[in-house]
């Protein structure tokens, strides 16, 4: 299965108020493998960037003058998602900015979901742990994803980050013990991985029986320990179904 994860970086939150996407970034998973082979876009979106959106990303109007706009890079873009199955956190916003762009060229591109499958992380994180914060932040600290040096939004970084959190969240939890309320949802898949199977094949396992003079000095010392009083000991009360 090829899936890429995707992210992008605007110009503001409603494209139909006008706003672009200036930034795409794709990292490329195939069979569960994140590969390396990852697609990076700047886009001149020739418009303004609101001061929101701004202090989100950090992308200047003047580090994206010189960028390309979309219509340069819409035919780089299609070939590389082209048929792969999209991982996006809360698709609806990326989508929808990206099928702004595509109508914004005409009809001949048609829209990512005529080219793509799209998995919805926001959505699974919701249905997965209900009730609890489940954006990227949320995400990474409950599947411990190192994300320190995300100081600011980045289209690339932010799906290099999903793709590690998409992974451990599908994957089933790796160690024992997860800490929070996270701990009994994950116990099967925990146990699961934890456990080696042994091939059936396998030579039976030696069994070393006592001999007697070991019997007989282990019954020596349950006498010892019986005391001096004449009181059986508690295995004895055992036996005798004395004690429950």
């Amino acid at each position: 299965m090829r899936q890429v994860v995707l992210d992008t970086e605007t110009t503001g939150l409603e494209p139909n108020d006008g706003h672009r996407v200036i930034e795409i970034g794709c990292v490329e998973v195939i069979n569960r493998k994140i590969t390396g082979n990852n697609l990076h876009i700047y886009l001149n979106p020739m418009r303004e960037i609101d001061e929101g959106a701004l202090a989100v990303h950090g992308i200047t109007e003047e580090f994206l003058a010189d960028k390309p706009t979309f219509d340069k890079v819409v035919d780089e873009f299609l070939a590389f998602v082209d048929g792969a199955e999209l991982v996006i956190h809360n698709a609806p916003f990326d989508v929808g900015f990206l099928n702004h762009e595509l109508r914004m060229l005409g009809s001949a591109y048609g829209s990512i979901e005529q080219r793509c499958g799209v998995l919805d992380t926001l959505v699974m994180a919701r249905q997965k742990h209900p009730g609890q914060k489940n954006n990227l932040d949320a995400l990474c600290r409950r599947y411990d994803v190192e994300n320190g040096h995300r100081e600011l939004h980045g289209a690339l970084l932010d799906a290099e980050i999903l793709a590690d959190v998409y992974l451990a969240m599908t994957g089933g939890q790796t160690r024992l013990s997860l800490g929070g309320s996270d701990s009994a949802e994950q116990g099967g898949a925990a146990v699961a991985e934890a456990i080696r199977r042994l091939d059936a094949g396998r030579s039976g396992l030696k069994v070393v029986r006592a001999s007697e003079s070991e019997i007989s000095r282990h019954n020596d010392k349950l006498s010892a320990i019986g005391g001096s009083n004449g009181e059986p000991t508690l295995w004895e009360k055992m036996e005798r179904g004395e004690l429950h």
